[in-house]
């Protein structure tokens, strides 16, 4: 091959390899619309800011594809420039592709997983819901990201800085579950908890989203969630933070594990989280969404008629006494319970005492039977005493004289009794 020839072949080469190249970049950009420049936001609504501009969905229904340019701007994508075709990421052109949907909600359920290109994390969470349950059992009503966010108004929902929920948006949060729990919204509205939030805008009270969570909403009906919910009020009622401002005890959790319903759901919560108990957990007796003030006359538990009441729905039985031995979440004290806690008093002074005392016994008995057991060993290692020889004979003395019995004898022998001999 002559030099030339090499040339030609390795120019060949090059440009087959520059044009592979350009084709390969081509299609990352297809791949991704995102990279491609020149479709803004303007260009949208060149036909999308007409109000008269609809699409025609497979029942024949109509609907609306106008945006509201000011309502998009005031949303917290709008806020933070993000442009049409971030969350459209096939309309790169016009004519648009071809879009087939049979109702309105048949197009938002088609949709709404562009949440998850930005939203990855929550969109995810979403997926252990009981609202994820029900779209998998056919439910298509069951909520998804734009039924709660909407679509071209999204509202920014938390402080950047701190990431809290800003004030509006927990005014809003009963509202928006309202959409389709309209039943318990209105009775969320009649409790102590919704009335202290619609009425007074209270933060310390609980919205929906406190108790059932954000976007792993679990299912309320299962036995699980049942077990776990002394837990959920106790985020609030052992807060003292909260409690202090309003005298309410931070002790409901201690009691209510400590008597026999709150020992039982304990139990079973850490043996067997799934298995149904009939033990009564916080929201049999004091409600659910229709929770009321302790001060209530009419359903109030610190009325005696109205304890008995709910006491006797598991114990229908009970007498008039029977919910006398109710604390109200109290610990005993002189101002609360004053007999229970003389008693408690008593008795926590007694009984150490007593038990003090049989302890100092049974160390003294101890002490004599380890000194009595040391003395008998003592004495078995000690040698035996030798015993005494034999007595020497007495003799007489050989002069005959008498021996004196008042005076010291100076002999050996022992001294007669009697005197004289």
């Amino acid at each position: 091959m002559s030099q030339r020839t090499r040339h030609w072949t390795y120019l060949t080469l090059a440009l087959g390899a520059l044009a592979l190249a350009l084709a390969a970049t081509a299609s990352r950009a297809d791949a991704t619309p995102l990279s491609q420049a020149g479709v803004s936001n303007e260009s949208c609504l060149e036909c999308h800011s007409d109000p008269g501009l609809s699409f025609q969905l497979e029942n024949g229904d109509s609907f609306s594809l106008y945006i509201d340019q000011a309502v998009f701007d005031s949303s917290i994508h709008g806020k933070l420039g993000y442009a049409c075709v971030q969350c459209h990421t096939n309309l790169d052109g016009y004519p648009h592709p071809p879009f087939f949907a049979i109702d309105q909600r048949d197009l938002s359920l088609a949709l709404y997983d562009a949440c998850f290109r930005c939203h990855s994390g929550q969109y995810e969470r979403t997926l252990d819901s009981v609202h994820e349950t029900a779209l998998e059992s056919g439910n298509r009503q069951a909520a998804i990201c734009t039924d709660c966010h909407g679509a071209h108004n999204v509202r920014q929902l938390t402080d950047p800085k701190t990431d809290e929920l800003l004030p509006d948006a927990r005014l809003n949060i009963p509202v928006t579950c309202a959409k389709c729990h309209n039943a318990i919204y209105g009775k969320y509205l009649t409790s102590v908890h919704g009335d202290a939030l619609i009425n007074e805008d209270n933060r310390d009270v609980p919205t929906c989203i406190d108790c059932h969570g954000v976007h792993n909403i679990g299912d309320p009906t299962t036995a699980r969630f049942r077990l776990l919910s002394p837990s959920i009020c106790a985020r609030c009622h052992t807060d003292p933070t909260i409690m202090d401002k309003y005298g309410i005890s931070t002790e409901v959790l201690n009691t209510y594990v400590a008597d026999f319903h709150g020992t039982t759901v304990a139990i079973f919560n850490k043996v067997s989280p799934d298995a149904p108990t009939n033990k009564a957990v916080c929201y049999d007796c004091h409600g659910v969404h229709d929770i009321q003030s302790v001060t209530d006359p009419q359903s109030g538990l610190e009325f005696r008629q109205n304890l008995l009441k709910r006491c006797q729905v598991c114990h229908p039985d009970a007498t008039a006494n029977f919910s006398d031995a109710w604390l109200s979440h109290y610990i005993p004290s002189p101002s609360h319970n004053p007999l229970v806690y003389y008693v408690n008093l008593f008795y926590s002074i007694f009984i150490p005492g007593l038990l003090s005392g049989m302890g100092i016994l049974v160390v003294l008995d101890i002490s004599w039977q380890v000194r009595k057991r040391r003395a008998a060993s003592r004495a078995k290692a000690e040698p035996p005493a030798a015993p005494p020889g034999p007595a020497e004979p007495f003799e007489w003395p050989e002069d005959g004289s008498r021996i004196d019995h008042d005076e010291p004898s100076s002999g050996a022998g022992p001294d007669l009794p009697g005197g004289e001999l």
